[in-house]
């Protein structure tokens, strides 16, 4: 990651970065940008997600902004909310938050994100690795890894074996 800049919340709210950047303790933080395994695992869990909303009675998006303390604002690969109108920037904590890594991530950003979405009151945040093939369920303190990620309590998962066997299908 290259740049920061420091600026009010209200004045990152109202701008648009392209790709969109995260707000963490006044300080505007770029993103890594996933290259092609990142951008295709993004699509097919997207779709995945979209092709249940109507059956699991949800709602997905991708990057989209999650307010997750009153001075940070991450921008999570993929969230997963119950069905219904939704505002520009959550505020409520989605049922699922899933990050992807780049290749250019560290385990130590990837922490503090997943450590922020849980103390937003996010139940289970997943972190998928391209490079590796894997997946990891954080529910409470505990990291499980497996290959079907799923949200206790919901008919959600996702089959990451079968994301993986079409990420090079082109």
């Amino acid at each position: 990651m290259a740049t920061t800049v420091h600026i009010p919340l209200k004045e990152y709210l109202a701008t648009s970065y392209r790709p969109d950047c995260e707000y963490v303790d006044g300080e505007v933080r770029e993103r890594n940008v996933g290259k092609w395994e990142h951008a295709r695992v993004q699509a097919l869990l997207a779709a995945w997600f979209i092709n249940h909303e109507n059956a699991w009675g949800i709602v997905s998006s991708t990057e989209q902004r999650v307010r997750v303390t009153s001075d940070r604002v991450r921008v999570p690969d993929l969230v997963v909310l119950m069905a219904g109108a939704q505002p520009e920037v959550l505020t409520e904590p989605p049922l699922l938050v899933v990050e992807i890594l780049s290749p250019e991530d560290t385990y130590s950003d990837t922490q503090e994100r997943a450590q922020d979405y849980r103390a937003m009151g996010v139940e289970t945040v997943w972190i998928v690795d391209p490079k590796t093939r894997t997946g990891r369920m954080c529910r409470g303190a505990q990291w499980i890894e497996a290959s079907r990620l799923e949200v206790k309590g919901t008919p959600l998962f996702v089959d990451l074996p079968e994301i993986f066997r079409r990420v090079a299908v082109a």
